[in-house]
C-alpha cells in the first residue's frame, strides 16, 4: 500500500514542518504501528513509565481545571430536556442546546451516600453531565410475585438521581435486560416459558409480561424519591427512560422462543395478516401458497420462521412471506413502544424523552433499517457497540486472564471498526449507549479524542462509555478473581477516564464544527420491509457475550456508498420518504483510497489510517492522536506537536473558549498508554474464528497489579500565542506541581512535555 509522504499530509490540514526543541529520547524505529511489543508499555514501572497513584480528589479552589461549572447548578433547573426545533438534537427546559458527555456508572450499588456524592463530584469536575443507570427493576426474591419490583434497586435508582442532580449531573435509567433475566419464575405464570431460560424477545408481545413490566416502571416513577421529595415522573433532572437494553425479535435470540410463546406470536401474526389481507387463506394465496407445518389457519395461527430465513436473498412466495413476517415483527415492537409510551406519559404523567432500545440485528444490511424504524415509536435513537478487537480466553466475556490471547490494535487503522460509524435517523436525537475501546488491547488514549472529535462532526449527540464502578479511580487491586488490575470494561483509568477533561469540553463547547451530509439516503417503507439493501450499511459490531466467533464481521455492499463516509460527514437515513431524494456528497474529494487518508469535510479532521493518526485542527481545539512517533512534526495551525513516542494523544483545547492563538490559559493533555505494573505479554500466533483466520497477536504471561504503569510522554511542543508565559504541570486532579522549562519569543512558547502528567496548563499570567 501507498502511504502518504509528509508534503501529502501537510497538504490535507494545511500544515507547515517546523524544529521543535528536541526531546528526551527516540522511540524504537522498529516496532510495527498498530501492534504492541510490551517495551513502550513497559514492564510494570521500569524503563520508561511512571506509576499512577492519584491523591484523592479534595476539589480544591485552586485546581487548574474543573469543569462543574459547564453543568448547571442543579440537573433539571429549567425545566425538563426536550428536542430541537428540528428533532435532531437535545435542549434544555428554557431552549438553550445541551451536549452531553456521558458515562454508566454503577456507584449507587451498596456504596454509602457520601461515597456516591463524591463520584458525583469527581464526575463533573471532568465534564461527565449525563448518566445512565443499566439496572433491572423485577424482584430477585424467591418465587416472586408478577408485579413485585426490587425495592433495593430503586432505592439505589432514586439515591443516584438525587446525587447527580446536585452536580448538575441528569440521569437516564434503563430499567430492563431480558439477557441478565436468565431465569423467568414460575410463579410468574407466563405459560409454557423454561423457568432457566431468558425471555428475550417476550416483552414484545406477551402481555403478561408487559404487565410485570409496567408494574415495575410505576415502582420507580410514581412514589415520592424520598432523597428528593418529588417522584422520578415529576423530576427534570431524569432526562431520559430507556424503555429495554440490548433485546429485539429481528435478533438471533429470537429463535429461542418456543412452544406456547411462540404459537402466541404466531396467532399474533395471524391477526396481522388478517388486517392486510383480510383473511389467512387470502394471506397464503398472496404468498404463493407458501405454506409451514405449524400454519393452523382454523386456530388464526401462522407459522413464524427462525430470524436467519430473514437473513437470506428469497425469492418467490418465500420471499413475500419473509417480508411480511418481518414487517409484523417491526409493527410488533413499535407498538409495544408506542404503548409504553403511552402508559408513561399518561398514566404515571412522565415527561422525560424516551429511547426504545438500543440493540442491533441478525443482519446489519437486510433488517438493521426494520429495527431503528420500530424505534420511531419514540423520541430517541440509540444502539450499543464497541471498538473490540479479538480476544480469546475462556472468561474473556467479562475478565482478563494469564494465558489470553488478544490482537492488540489501534483503531485508527481499522477505521471501518470505529464505534460511531452509525446511520442516524433524521428527526431524531442518536446515542451510543454503551461504547469503550475494550481491553485488553491497549491503545486507549485515543478514544475520547475521537469520539469527541467524530460526534462534534457528525452531530451523534451522546456517547455513553461503559462503565464505571469505582468513585474515583480503577486503580484497587481485589480478590484474586476480581481483581480491578484485569478488569475488561472499566472506563475509570488514566487512558480512558484521564483523558476525559479536554475531550468533553471541547465537544461540550461546540468547539468542532459539524459537516455538511455525507450522505442522506430517503427510503420507503416497502424497501425497508422488502429487505432492499441500504446504499450503506453498518457493520455489525461484536459481543464476546452474545456472539458467536472472535471478531466482527463487516457489511459488504458490492455496490455501496464507500463505508469511509461516516468519517467524511453525518451519514442519515429518512424512513418512509420518496428514494429519488437521496443525495450524496462528492466522497471522492475526502477520501483518498490511495494515500489511505480520509478529511472531513469541515477540513479540521484527517484520519490517516495507512500511517494510524489523526490530526484535529479547529480554532479552540488542537491535536494529534496515533502513532506520532511516526508522523514526523505536525503543524496545525497554533499548535504543532514533535512526538518521539511510537504511540500517544496530545490535545490543546482553550480554557477560555477564545483561539488558541490568543488564549489566556490552554490545558494540554496527554495520553500515552498504561498497563497495570507488573504485566508481561508476548507476541504469539493463533486461529481465530474456527481457524477462518489466523491472528499474529499477543499472550498475556502475566497481568500485573496496581497501580498502573503509564508510559512516559516524549514529545515537544509549540504554541504560536505571544500572550503565553508559563507552563505548569498537573496532577490528575488538576492541582499545579511546579513549573515546566519553555522558550518564549516573538511568535509563542515552546516547551518539552513533562513525562509524567496527564496534563499541563499555559498560562499567559
Amino acid at each position: 500500500m501507498i502511504q502518504p509522504t509528509r508534503a501529502v499530509l501537510a497538504v490535507i490540514l494545511g500544515l507547515v514542518v517546523v524544529p521543535l526543541l528536541p526531546a528526551q529520547d527516540a522511540s524504537r524505529a522498529g516496532e510495527r504501528p498498530g501492534r504492541s511489543g510490551g517495551g513502550d508499555a513497559g514492564q510494570g514501572g521500569r524503563g520508561g513509565t511512571w506509576a499512577f497513584v492519584p491523591k484523592p480528589d479534595a476539589f480544591r479552589a485552586e485546581a487548574l481545571f474543573d469543569l462543574r461549572s459547564m453543568n448547571e447548578t442543579v440537573a433539571g433547573g429549567s425545566g425538563f430536556v426536550r428536542l430541537s426545533p428540528d428533532g435532531n438534537s437535545f435542549v434544555r427546559g428554557d431552549g438553550t442546546p445541551i451536549r452531553f458527555w456521558a458515562v454508566n456508572t454503577g456507584v449507587q450499588h451498596g456504596r454509602p451516600p457520601a461515597e456516591l456524592a463524591h463520584h458525583a463530584r469527581f464526575l463533573a469536575k471532568r465534564g461527565v453531565n449525563l448518566v445512565r443507570l443499566h439496572g433491572h427493576l423485577e424482584s430477585h426474591d424467591r418465587n416472586p410475585g408478577l408485579a413485585d419490583p426490587d425495592n433495593k434497586a430503586i432505592d439505589e435508582a432514586w439515591r443516584l438521581v438525587a446525587a447527580m442532580k446536585k452536580e448538575g449531573i441528569y440521569t437516564s435509567i434503563s430499567p430492563y435486560w431480558a439477557a441478565e433475566l436468565k431465569h423467568v419464575p414460575a410463579s410468574w405464570g407466563v405459560e409454557g416459558w423454561p423457568e432457566g431460560q431468558s425471555p428475550q424477545g417476550l416483552l414484545f408481545f406477551n402481555p403478561r409480561l408487559q404487565q410485570g413490566y409496567k408494574a415495575w416502571l410505576r415502582a420507580l416513577l410514581s412514589p415520592a424519591n424520598p432523597y428528593t421529595g418529588i417522584p422520578l415522573a415529576k423530576d427534570p433532572a431524569l432526562a431520559m427512560i430507556h424503555l429495554q437494553n440490548e433485546d429485539s425479535l429481528l435478533f438471533w435470540t429470537e429463535q429461542a422462543i418456543k412452544g406456547k410463546q411462540l404459537e402466541l406470536l404466531g396467532q399474533q401474526f395471524g391477526d396481522w395478516a388478517k388486517k392486510k389481507y383480510g383473511s389467512i387463506p387470502a394471506a397464503r394465496r398472496a404468498w404463493g401458497g407458501e405454506s409451514m407445518p405449524e400454519d393452523d389457519p382454523a386456530r388464526g395461527i401462522l407459522g413464524i420462521h427462525i430470524v436467519w430465513q430473514l437473513t437470506q436473498n428469497n425469492s418467490g412466495g418465500l420471499k413475500k412471506r419473509a417480508d411480511d413476517q418481518l414487517h409484523f415483527f417491526a409493527d410488533t415492537m413499535y407498538a409495544f413502544n408506542a404503548e409504553i409510551a403511552r402508559y408513561l406519559r399518561e398514566d404515571l404523567g412522565c415527561r422525560q424523552l424516551i429511547n426504545a432500545g438500543n440493540w442491533r440485528t441478525a443482519d446489519s444490511i437486510r433488517l438493521n433499517d426494520a429495527e431503528r424504524w420500530s424505534y420511531t415509536a419514540n423520541e430517541v435513537m440509540a444502539v450499543n457497540t464497541y471498538y473490540s478487537p479479538i480476544h480469546i480466553g475462556p472468561d474473556r466475556g467479562w475478565r482478563i486472564d494469564r494465558g489470553d490471547r488478544f490482537e492488540d490494535v489501534s483503531v485508527l487503522l481499522n477505521p471501518r471498526a470505529f464505534p460511531l460509524n452509525i446511520r442516524q435517523v433524521a428527526g431524531h436525537p442518536m446515542m451510543i449507549t454503551e461504547t469503550h475501546w475494550v481491553p485488553p488491547m491497549s491503545y486507549q488514549s485515543e478514544a475520547p479524542f475521537l469520539v469527541a472529535a467524530y460526534q462534534s462532526l457528525t452531530g451523534l449527540d451522546v456517547v455513553y462509555w461503559f462503565s464505571t464502578g469505582e468513585a474515583e479511580w480503577s486503580n484497587q487491586d481485589r480478590a484474586e478473581w476480581d481483581s480491578a488490575s484485569r478488569a475488561k470494561w472499566t472506563i475509570a483509568t488514566p487512558m480512558v477516564l484521564g483523558q476525559f477533561p479536554a475531550a468533553a469540553l471541547m465537544f461540550r463547547r461546540g468547539d468542532i464544527a459539524q459537516g455538511k451530509p455525507a450522505v442522506v439516503e430517503h427510503r420507503s417503507l416497502r424497501q425497508v420491509f422488502e429487505r432492499v439493501p441500504p446504499l450503506i450499511a453498518e457493520d455489525p459490531g461484536y459481543d464476546p457475550n452474545r456472539d458467536l466467533g472472535d471478531s466482527a464481521r463487516r457489511a459488504h455492499l458490492p455496490r455501496g456508498i464507500d463505508p469511509l463516509a461516516y468519517l467524511v460527514g453525518p451519514v442519515e437515513v429518512a424512513y418512509g420518504s420518496e428514494p429519488s431524494k437521496t443525495r450524496v456528497a462528492e466522497l471522492a474529494r475526502w477520501i483518498d483510497r490511495k494515500a489511505q487518508v480520509v478529511r472531513a469535510d469541515t477540513g479540521q479532521l484527517a484520519w490517516d489510517y495507512g500511517r494510524g493518526f489523526c490530526a484535529l485542527r479547529a480554532p479552540a481545539a488542537q491535536g494529534a492522536t496515533g502513532f506520532l512517533g511516526k508522523a514526523g512534526p505536525i503543524a496545525l495551525g497554533d499548535l504543532t506537536i514533535r512526538c518521539d513516542n511510537d504511540y500517544a494523544t496530545i490535545l490543546a483545547v482553550s480554557l477560555d473558549g477564545r483561539p488558541l492563538g490568543t488564549s489566556a490559559r490552554i490545558l494540554v493533555q496527554v495520553g500515552t498508554r498504561a498497563r497495570p505494573t507488573g504485566w508481561v505479554d508476548r507476541e504469539a500466533t493463533f486461529p481465530a474464528d474456527g481457524g477462518k483466520q489466523t491472528i499474529h497477536g499477543r499472550q498475556i504471561d502475566s497481568t500485573g497489579t496496581m497501580p498502573w504503569a503509564i508510559v512516559r510522554t516524549k514529545a515537544a511542543i509549540q504554541v504560536r500565542n505571544p500572550a503565553l508565559t508559563k507552563a505548569i504541570p498537573l496532577d490528575a486532579n488538576g492541582m499545579p506541581r511546579g513549573t515546566c522549562r519553555v522558550r518564549r519569543d516573538a511568535g509563542g512558547l515552546e516547551l518539552e512535555l513533562p513525562g509524567d502528567a496527564l496534563y499541563v496548563v499555559l498560562s499567559a499570567r
